[in-house]
């Protein structure tokens, strides 16, 4: 059916914007977590706490993209509604076991799986359900879905720190609980207007069959070398992408201890975020095709640079300054990533083309932030971490500089196929086209001698 372009659609998109702030808003200030976290579980005997404190929140992080192939799949089957419920009902119980952990081990298990796998659950269905409800709008409620995230990650930080201060952090945790409760409320709002591929293969009433693993699972998008390139090459720049989210505030504190308010680097990395994603979003309807990837490509190269220029930020005006340019193109990359896949792909297997990127890169930015934290337990400074994670989004930029004109030949390739395929056509058309008048001909002669 064609989309509506509004009426419930309106209350879907709220819903889904929710979702985005509650997900992302409270992954992108596991900062504050963090140092009550080594406050909370902290031992002077521990030479490798902040390394296994790391990991909590960046297993959290790349377990919600590491699941998104799963729920990919998982939503094509059960339907928007199903998954969302019940991804934000498994979130809520993980928040809430965190709250009643005594160690961090545990942690692991409650926050950094449990947690993240109901969030991944919840997420993915808030994208796929909008494209039922708008069509001509969709860049526009995109936008506003995707700047919910930016406004939860702008104003929870602050909010994080007064509940720690005045209830800790287990009751912190708790009051974060309500924000997936809502979560869960708002899946209920995912009314269906595509059927999904359990109401296609066996009806309403009809007994439900699986269908063929070719369909769960395509992985035909790996045929296109282009998408190959693209999908190797942003897991290769993410190795240090999201250091500098779970180890910022920490290092701050280490340089210029309680004198200055970190939590205003999370604020700005916030609101220039947002601002990235309506700005170079806009910019990238301008550029046409694959070349939309040099938008990555930049955004990759300042997200190293300024990774490289935390240790030199002596001066917390100039970390300011930093962590706005950073919060630009980190938006820039983030907002671009649908039209590239669907640049690459084609409408046709886009959903499963981003699932499978979201899983890839599951992997950089799980492993990225602990190794940072082994390296300051090491060192006793972050100096080193912060360097070495300017790197590989320098590398993966350059690895990606080569999409365009590797899709711009499969393109000529494709155009070249059709058409000699078109012209072998007409020529077995005129073969039988003179073969018919041929046979045709003696039958006319022989007709007329009778």
């Amino acid at each position: 059916p064609e989309p509506p372009e509004g009426g419930w659609g309106w209350v879907v998109m709220l819903a889904a914007m929710w979702c985005n702030g509650a997900v992302f808003g409270i992954q992108n200030s596991c900062g504050v977590l963090f140092v009550s976290m080594l406050r909370l579980f902290g031992s002077s005997e521990d030479k490798q706490l902040v390394f296994k404190t790391a990991w909590v929140s960046s297993l959290s992080m790349g377990m919600v993209f590491f699941c998104s192939p799963i729920v990919s799949i998982f939503t094509d089957l059960f339907g928007c509604r199903k998954v969302a419920v019940i991804g934000a009902a498994v979130g809520l119980v993980g928040l809430l076991s965190s709250s009643f952990v005594s160690t961090i081990e545990p942690l692991y298990f409650t926050y950094g799986i449990l947690f993240a796998c109901g969030c991944s659950f919840a997420y993915q269905p808030s994208l796929v359900i909008l494209g039922h409800y708008f069509k001509k709008r969709l860049g526009l409620v995109n936008g506003i879905v995707t700047a919910g995230s930016s406004l939860f990650t702008v104003s929870l930080p602050f909010l994080l720190r007064v509940l720690i201060d005045s209830v800790d952090l287990y009751n912190t945790l708790r009051v974060l609980c309500i924000l997936m409760f809502v979560l869960f409320l708002a899946g209920f709002t995912y009314k269906p207007l595509v059927p999904n591929t359990k109401d296609k293969e066996g009806g309403k009433k009809g007994k439900f069959r699986l269908p063929p693993g070719k369909k769960i699972c395509n992985f035909s998008v790996f045929k296109v070398l282009s998408y190959r390139i693209w999908a190797f090459g942003i897991p290769a720049a993410l190795f240090g992408y999201f250091v500098p989210y779970v180890h910022l505030m920490n290092h701050v504190k280490d340089r210029f201890g309680d004198s200055v308010p970190e939590e205003v680097l999370l604020l700005c990395l916030g609101i220039t975020s947002g601002v990235g994603r309506l700005v170079f979003g806009r910019v990238a309807d301008y550029i046409p095709g694959a070349k939309k990837i040099y938008l990555q490509v930049a955004s990759f190269f300042f997200i190293g640079l300024m990774s490289m220029m935390i240790p030199l930020c002596n001066v917390f005006g100039a970390l300011v300054a930093v962590c706005l340019f950073m919060g630009l193109f980190d938006g820039c990359f983030i907002c671009i990533m649908a039209p590239i896949a669907f640049e690459l792909v084609g409408a046709q297997d886009v959903s499963q083309a981003i699932g499978f990127l979201l899983g890839l890169m599951s992997v950089p930015m799980t492993v990225g932030p602990p190794i940072a934290g082994l390296l300051r337990d090491k060192l006793g400074t972050y100096d080193v971490a912060f360097y070495l994670a300017g790197v590989p989004p320098l590398i993966g930029g350059a690895i990606l500089c080569f999409i365009p004109w590797v899709h711009e030949r499969q393109k000529l390739k494709e155009r070249s196929k059709p058409v000699d395929g078109e012209t072998t056509e007409k020529m077995l058309e005129n073969e039988s086209t003179l073969v018919s008048d041929a046979t045709e001909k003696p039958v006319k002669e022989l007709d007329s001698g009778f």
